[in-house]
């Protein structure tokens, strides 16, 4: 095991969170500090969604927390997918999801009860600021830990160029749900699902010629959440849409080649991105933290620790990631794809990764690729 005493983790999220919580437990006597600059209850956008393929690496590696939170998660069979205003279900694929802040929580509570250390409200000037034996970068997307040595650790960058706002709405949808619409300014896509009795999340999509022609490019996020309610009245059957800094944005594009220089490590967002389309981000930043603790515990010396959890898991989270990319790139290119019929746009969406095989599709989504099927006899 390696012999720490002191490990410093940037961020307070569920990567920083529950790696926290891993060394605490991997390393007792190590004092393990998580700092955050945001406030304990402030998280940005609303629920996580699991596939339940995605989230059975909890049940295998932690079912003691795989049984706290999974209580606090709403679930279900199925998704649909609305083309036309036609309803196509496609079978076979479960899901669980949890508000954001429930999760951070959770989290929040564990790590505490296990002797975390937590300050957050607090911004670190460099990070060099963090003297410890371990530092660990698990502070998202924009990283502060990542931008103070980006050659270091071999930054790739860009965004897609579709745009998106998240937004919540009291709408309990029964699952996971695409709709599409066509406006007659342009094509639009909203993924919503609802992650307790009473909340759904709410993600409008759409490419850069329908941002513009909508006019979103110049409207505030009040505007934005007034339109998209007009666009998609019928699914939202009259409810509000609710803002938490949904402006919006494209979803960037982000792989860092390498994980690991010196004494600094990074995890989840803060190295790596899945688009949402997926549903894997907090899966992958937890996954990480898994193989972290791991590699830590059965390496006695910090650097080949380092070494081991890089090597064994980039490769894992690349699979991940590139499906990720492959599924953002179907969302870049759908609105030429409005003249499909219901049935053959579902089908262009499940087959969308380019990996699926007529065999593996009817065992994946039986009933759908039945009906499919049958339709050409």
């Amino acid at each position: 095991m390696t012999r720490l005493s002191h490990i410093e983790i940037l961020g307070g999220g569920p990567a920083g969170l529950y790696v926290a919580t891993l060394l605490k437990r991997t390393i007792p006597a190590a004092r393990v500090r998580i700092t955050e600059q945001n406030a304990a209850d402030a998280t940005f956008g609303f629920g996580v969604v699991f596939s339940e393929q995605a989230l059975g690496f909890l049940a295998a590696d932690d079912p003691g927390l795989y049984a706290t939170i999974t209580p606090h998660m709403a679930r279900w069979r199925n998704m649909t997918l609305v083309h036309k205003g036609v309803q196509v279900v496609i079978d076979g694929i479960g899901f669980f999801a949890i508000g954001r802040l429930r999760l951070l929580q959770i989290l929040q509570k564990i790590a505490r009860d296990t002797g975390v250390e937590m300050r957050f409200n607090h911004a670190t000037a460099t990070v060099e600021d963090l003297a410890a034996d371990l530092v660990i970068g698990a502070d998202g997307v924009n990283s502060y830990v990542r931008s103070a040595n980006e050659d270091g650790f071999g930054v790739q960058l860009d965004y897609f160029s579709n745009r998106f706002a998240w937004f919540g709405t009291p709408t309990p949808f029964d699952n996971l749900t695409q709709t599409f619409v066509e406006t007659g300014t342009g094509a639009l896509n909203a993924h919503h699902y609802r992650y307790q009795a009473d909340m759904s999340t709410f993600i409008v999509e759409c490419d850069e010629a329908s941002f513009e022609a909508h006019g979103f490019d110049s409207s505030n996020e009040t505007e934005t959440a007034t339109r998209c309610e007009r666009y998609f009245s019928e699914t939202l059957a009259g409810a509000p849409l609710i803002a938490n800094r949904s402006v919006w944005r494209r979803f960037p594009r982000l792989w860092c080649h390498h994980w690991v220089v010196g004494n600094r490590v990074l995890l989840g967002d803060a190295a790596h991105t899945a688009h949402f389309s997926i549903g894997s981000g907090t899966r992958l930043a937890m996954e990480d933290a898994i193989a972290l603790s791991r590699a830590l515990r059965d390496h006695h010396d910090l650097e080949d620790g380092l070494a081991a959890f890089e090597s064994a898991r980039k490769p894992i989270a690349k699979k991940i990631v590139d499906a990720a990319n492959a599924s953002a790139l179907w969302y870049e290119s759908f609105a030429r794809k409005m003249d499909l019929s219901p049935l053959d746009f579902a089908f262009d969406y499940l087959t969308r990764s380019g990996r699926m095989d007529m065999d593996r599709l009817r065992s994946l989504a039986p009933a759908f690729m039945k009906t499919y099927e049958r339709r050409g006899l």
